[in-house]
């Protein structure tokens, strides 16, 4: 692929990215946290906080949702360019970012997962996550298959055991809320 597709390729992505970040500006949503500052990085989940800085632990979430993009588009549309299924998995990301951050899934997570302080997420911690899904991506592009599948294991795991979620735990937990997972998650 020549330098000129990948510049239209990485326009179109950034305007995605410009588009969620304005949208959720438009749905109320705040720029940065409301403590006033923007951490790097936000090590305590249950915290006001979570959700509203750089990065923190769910930011691994978003890197596997970006192999499993790779993976998914690889599968539906190894045909299209490379750049196209780029793009594709930026929207796919950009668009979950601003249904994640609606009233309705706003309160699904914290009706049945452990986000009970969840208010949603700042907007750039959104457009981080959108980035750090960009990075999966890239990284599961370069590496051998089973290098993406070491790295979603070992991500998932570590969330697993430093903060009693992932990405696995919380599709489960937001299509079907399963009781002895919530009370294990809480700590009981």
């Amino acid at each position: 692929m020549t330098t000129r597709n990948w510049r239209i390729w990485a326009i179109a992505a950034l305007a995605i990215v410009a588009a969620a970040a304005s949208i959720q500006l438009a749905m109320g949503r705040v720029a940065m946290c409301r403590c006033g500052y923007v951490k790097l990085w936000h090590g305590v989940v249950n915290s006001s906080e979570n959700s509203q800085h750089i990065t923190d632990w769910y930011t691994f979430s978003h890197v596997v949702h970006g192999i499993g993009f790779y993976a998914l588009l690889w599968l539906v549309g190894r045909r299209l360019p490379v750049g196209a299924r780029f793009v594709l998995a930026v929207l796919l990301e950009a668009s979950w970012e601003v249904l994640e951050n609606t009233p309705l899934i706003i309160e699904r997570y914290r009706a049945a997962t452990i986000s009970l302080d969840y208010y949603g997420d700042s907007v750039i911690n959104s457009v981080s996550d959108i980035v750090a899904m960009m990075a999966g991506f890239a990284f599961a592009r370069k590496v051998p298959l089973w290098a993406s599948i070491a790295a979603v294991v070992s991500l998932e795991t570590m969330m697993a055991v430093v903060i009693r979620d992932n990405l696995t735990l919380n599709i489960v937990m937001l299509i079907h809320p399963i009781e002895v997972i919530k009370r294990w998650q809480m700590g009981g």
